[in-house]
């Protein structure tokens, strides 16, 4: 539910959603209607017209406009993960989709997004339980004032093709009634070898005006993503294999394409109380369907030196295959919010507030997996023999099911026109519950978490604007129900991040830049025993890590010239390790030590309407295990365009042709370390695309 409707009067003003209108606020902060330029808060702000332009598919297409944004086992054909200022941010406590929560356990479609909102650092204060980072906010495309026609065609030279048609506009009395209607379909055709797919979206927004002073606002999509997965290479013994982007190793006879369904939608009501305060009401759902399934390796036995590689790969490329098949996997979210926001004024302070209820729940249902202990034969990494199948279902599936309540109030007080303090606090009440589907591993706990924040704002000029913030995020846990623990099935301490924020950020009309200043400590669970029988290990909190970095971003535009760059410094640390001292004041896997982002574009006086476009993304060395002794070297990627803007039939229209990786640079972009094994990710080869986006 768009955020942006009330003024200082008592009416509620219609928003108009340009084609080339930024986005002057982040819902996902959660202060109400108080400017981005103007709040303690890092974040970056991707509108609908930004997405177009970088012919982005799937949200990771986005990390590259941001130096503090990451891959995280992002791979061909399945759902995205995101790290952010070093941090993997949870798929189900650090996602929101119109600022309720969601699971990011699907494919998300980008065609009916108004713009993306990625909020840094740690975000108690905005979620009850979530992993230090920032959050992810994907806001809705709604009803436009004047009627909206566009057609985008795109095709690439490997023959995939993308049609999304985005129709909007007003009808009815005094045009009461709005609709936004978005119809996407694209036949994907992957790099990778046997990795082809399609995927659609059918996406409808409508509001009605019911009176000056009420709006209420309806919305639902449905999307499917039809396409085989690609799993991560690895090391091959203590070496970095040839980074080929084209080696499939999911194409046995026998492999099927993942399938993710998802049908979500909200309905909402804004009414204006009087000039100062209104009120605004949400409730939203989810509806996850995936089928999840993928021919993989984990680990090698070297039969001729007898050695077991549990986490990568022989020396020869050998590697244990495994059959997984998880089927009918069905994730439901549903959330209700209620919340008022509006001025007070004490004498000369004026409190701009916000303060309300979020009640929401997630469960997770699936059924007994093909996950079986046994490998299906030895694969090869240069030879991809054909091995059998075994599509045994005998892993149980382990159900979830939270509820949470959370209580959220939120005062930016303005004490003069320069300084202003921000003060937030949320309390949460958390019951989840877990087991599995043939009754095992049960565990449940109920716990209670406040996590405040505090911030001020100094406005040294009209332009420049000085803060320092403080703030908590908390992560809950419970010890898996296995035997192999001795605390099986009991709640562990609650994990609070803390972190303190420097910021300044200076706004004109030709130029903004901004420098941040961050330390992020995390405290850390492992385990501690042998882990291989009953009763032998103990899940604990070990140690910490701490990120501390610098984010500088900025953007310049004159006459043909249009210049937007971030880069961010991380100095990322393991720290107090007790179940493996030997890691402390090591760098987390995956963890870039410093990121670039920059794009250029210039428009040629000679050829009016025609622009050229440059992006170039870089991200430094990076630790493949975690004890460093291997490590990712730094990679380059530049991207190019040509846009001509003209008008085509009488309408506006723009061509594009886009060459993704010129310079068609081979490397590894991300090495995460997950479930104990190596996985290395490889860039994608050069890629040339042509668009059309015209109006009709």
């Amino acid at each position: 539910m768009s955020a942006q409707t009330a003024g200082a009067d008592a009416s509620l003003k219609p928003v108009t959603v340009s084609e080339r209108s930024a986005a002057p606020l982040a819902d996902v902060t959660g202060f109400g209607d108080q400017p981005l330029e103007r709040s303690p808060f890092a974040a970056t702000v991707i509108d609908a017209a930004t997405i177009v332009d970088t012919g982005a598919r799937r949200l990771s297409d986005l990390y590259r406009l941001d130096a503090s944004v990451s891959d995280a086992y992002n791979a061909v054909g399945y759902w995205d993960y995101a790290s952010m200022r070093g941090f993997v941010i949870d798929q189900t406590s650090n996602w929101r989709r119109d600022g309720l929560p969601i699971s990011a356990e699907t494919s998300l479609p980008l065609e009916n997004r108004e713009r993306v909102e990625f909020l840094k650092g740690t975000s108690g204060i905005q979620a009850g339980t979530s992993a230090p980072g920032g959050l992810v906010n994907l806001v809705i495309k709604r009803p436009t004032e004047k009627p909206l026609r566009t057609l985008r065609l795109e095709t690439n030279h490997r023959g995939g093709l993308l049609a999304h048609a985005d129709l909007g506009g007003r009808f009815g009395e005094n045009r009461r009634f709005g609709y936004r209607l978005n119809l996407a379909a694209e036949d994907v055709r992957s790099h990778a070898s046997g990795a082809d797919g399609s995927r659609h979206l059918l996406a409808l927004a409508m509001d009605w005006r019911v009176s000056p002073d009420t709006v209420i606002e309806g919305e639902w999509e449905t999307s499917r993503r039809r396409q085989p997965s690609v799993p991560g290479l690895s090391l091959t013994g203590s070496t970095l294999p040839a980074p080929n982007p084209f080696i499939n190793i999911n194409t046995q006879p026998w492999s099927q394409a993942n399938v993710f369904d998802n049908l979500s939608g909200s309905l909402g009501i804004q009414q204006a109380i009087n000039s100062q305060w209104r009120w605004q009401a949400q409730i939203g759902t989810q509806r996850l369907k995936s089928q999840d399934r993928l021919a993989y390796p984990y680990g090698c036995f070297d039969a001729g030196t007898g050695a077991y590689y549990a986490d990568r790969y022989c020396p020869n490329g050998d590697f244990d295959l495994y059959d997984f098949r998880s089927t009918n996997e069905r994730r439901r979210t549903h959330a209700a919010q209620i919340r008022a926001i509006g001025q007070l004024d004490t004498g000369a302070v004026r409190h701009h507030l916000s303060f309300g209820v979020l009640a929401s729940r997630f469960i997770d249902r699936g059924e007994p997996q093909a996950d079986n202990n046994s490998a299906v034969g030895t694969g090869n990494l240069f030879t991809l023999p054909v091995l059998p199948p075994d599509p045994t279902f005998g892993d149980p599936y382990t159900n979830r099911t939270e509820r949470s309540t959370e209580f959220f109030a939120y005062d930016a007080i303005q004490w003069s026109p320069a300084f202003q303090t921000w003060l937030g606090l949320r309390h949460t009440r958390l019951h989840r519950e877990s087991v599995r589907t043939d009754g095992s591993r049960a565990t449940a706990y109920t716990r209670a978490i406040s996590t405040p924040w505090l911030a001020a704002t100094w406005q040294l000029t009209p332009a420049t604007m000085f803060y320092a913030s403080v703030g908590k995020g908390v992560e809950s846990e419970v010890a898996p129900g296995r035997s192999r623990y001795t605390n099986a099935g009991q709640p562990l301490p609650a994990l609070r991040s803390r972190q303190t924020e420097l910021g300044v950020k200076n706004q004109t009309d030709r130029a903004t830049w901004s420098a941040t200043v961050f330390d992020i400590t995390r405290p850390l669970w492992g385990d501690a025993g042998s882990c291989d029988v009953a009763g032998s290990c103990t899940r604990q909190v070990d140690g910490e890590v701490r990120h501390r970095g610098l984010e500088l971003a900025g953007g310049w535009q004159a006459g043909p010239w249009h210049l937007n760059g971030s880069t961010t410094w991380l100095d990322a640390e393991r720290r107090h390790a007790v179940i493996n001292p030997g890691l402390n004041g090591k760098r987390p896997t995956n963890v870039p030590g410093w990121t670039l982002r920059a794009q250029v574009r210039y428009r040629l006086a000679a050829v009016p309407g025609l622009s050229v476009e440059g992006a170039l993304s870089h991200e430094g060395r990076r630790a493949v295990l975690p004890d460093e002794s291997v490590m990712l070297p730094s990679w380059t990627r530049l991207d190019t365009a040509l846009r001509y803007e003209t008008r085509l039939l009488g309408q506006r229209a723009t061509w594009s042709l886009s060459v993704d990786n010129v310079a068609n640079r081979r490397g590894f972009v991300e090495s995460p370390y997950q479930y104990s094994h190596i996985y290395l990710f490889p860039a994608a080869p050069r890629t040339v695309r042509l668009g059309l986006h015209a109006g009709f």
